[in-house]
C-alpha cells in the first residue's frame, strides 16, 4: 500500500525560527545563560501566539514528555508508549498506576488556563491554600520565580518532583503572561539539578529552559505542518462524526478509536483512512489496542 505523504507546503516556515546563536552558544556564567534562556523564551512566546500552531495538541505532547522525565526522576523507566497505554487504554474502574498518575497530572495541568482551581484539579492531594502560598513564593524575573517555587516545594515536600515541577512551570507561565501552563522545566532538568539550591538551581533552570524552549519551538513547527495537512484532507472524510474526530486529533497527543464519536468499526476505518492519507500515525505498532496521533 502506498501511503500519501504530507503536503509539501511547509506552513511552519511562517513561524519565528529560533536564532542559531541562542542554541549554539557555549556559556557558563549565570548572566550569560540567563540572557540566552530569555531569548529562547521570547522566541517560544512568539510561536505560541500564532494561530496555525495547534496549541492544545502541543501542550498535550509536551505533557507526555514531562511525565516521561518525571517518571525517570523517580527511578522508573516507563517510556512514552507505556504512559500512553496507561492512560488511553484505561477501562472504567481501572487504576492507572504511579506512572499513569504522573501523566494524568501533567495532562490535567495543561488542559485549562492556569489558576489555583485548575492546579488543584491536577494535584488533588494538595490544598488550594498551599498551592497559592507556594506560587506566591516566587519573586522577581520569570525564571527566578520558577526556580524559587521549585526549591520551596521540594524543600517542604522532598521527593515530590511532579507537584514541584508543575507548580514551577505554572509560576513561569504566570510570570510571562501565558494563559496555559507549558511543560518545560521537567524535560530540561537533570535529576541531580533537583537537589540544588539558590543560584545553582537558577542556573540549572536557565539551562533547562534554553534547551526545552528550543525543542518546544521545533515541535510546534512540526505540529503546525502536520495539523495543516490534517485540516487539508478533512473534507475527503465522509464518515458522520469525522469533523469532531478531526478536532480530537488536533487537541490530543493520542486517540484510541473507541474514544471517537463513531461506531467501533467506522472509527477503525476512519483511523486507517487518515493513516493512508498521511494525516495521522499509528503510535503503538500493534495489531490491536491501537492508538493514533498527528
Amino acid at each position: 500500500m502506498t501511503h500519501a505523504q504530507p503536503d509539501p507546503t511547509d506552513y511552519s516556515d511562517t513561524l519565528p525560527r529560533m536564532p542559531a546563536w541562542v542554541t549554539s552558544a557555549r556559556v557558563e556564567t549565570l548572566e550569560d545563560v540567563a540572557f540566552l534562556s530569555g531569548a529562547a523564551l521570547n522566541n517560544l512566546h512568539l510561536v505560541l501566539g500564532r494561530e496555525l500552531v495547534p496549541q492544545a495538541l502541543l501542550r498535550d505532547r509536551l505533557a507526555l514528555r514531562a511525565a516521561e522525565a518525571c517518571v525517570a526522576f523517580s527511578g522508573r523507566f516507563e517510556r512514552a508508549s507505556l504512559l500512553r497505554d496507561a492512560v488511553h487504554l484505561l477501562r472504567p474502574g481501572d487504576l492507572p498506576g504511579p506512572a499513569g498518575e504522573t501523566y494524568l497530572a501533567w495532562r490535567r495541568a495543561v488542559e485549562r488556563p492556569v489558576s489555583i482551581k485548575a492546579l488543584c484539579r491536577a494535584l488533588p492531594d494538595l490544598q488550594a491554600e498551599r498551592i497559592a502560598c507556594w506560587l506566591d513564593t516566587g519573586q522577581g524575573a520569570p525564571v527566578r520565580r520558577a526556580a524559587m517555587v521549585l526549591e520551596m516545594v521540594l524543600t517542604e515536600t522532598p521527593r515530590q518532583e511532579v507537584p514541584a515541577l508543575i507548580l514551577a512551570d505554572a509560576a513561569l507561565a504566570q510570570a510571562v503572561g501565558w494563559d496555559h501552563l507549558i511543560p518545560l522545566l521537567a524535560t530540561g532538568l537533570k535529576r541531580a539539578d533537583l537537589r540544588k539550591h539558590g543560584d545553582d538551581l537558577r542556573l540549572a533552570c536557565h539551562r533547562a529552559l534554553l534547551s526545552s524552549a528550543a525543542e518546544a519551538v521545533r515541535l510546534a513547527a512540526d505540529l503546525a505542518r502536520r495539523a495543516a495537512h490534517l485540516k487539508a484532507v478533512a473534507p475527503k472524510l465522509r464518515a458522520k462524526g469525522a469533523g469532531e474526530a478531526v478536532e480530537m486529533f488536533l487537541t490530543r497527543d493520542a486517540v484510541a478509536p473507541s474514544a471517537l464519536p463513531l461506531p467501533d468499526r467506522a472509527a477503525r476505518r476512519l483511523c486507517d483512512r487518515l493513516v493512508d492519507l498521511g494525516a495521522v500515525r499509528e503510535l503503538t505498532g500493534r495489531d490491536t489496542f491501537r492508538l493514533y496521533g498527528v
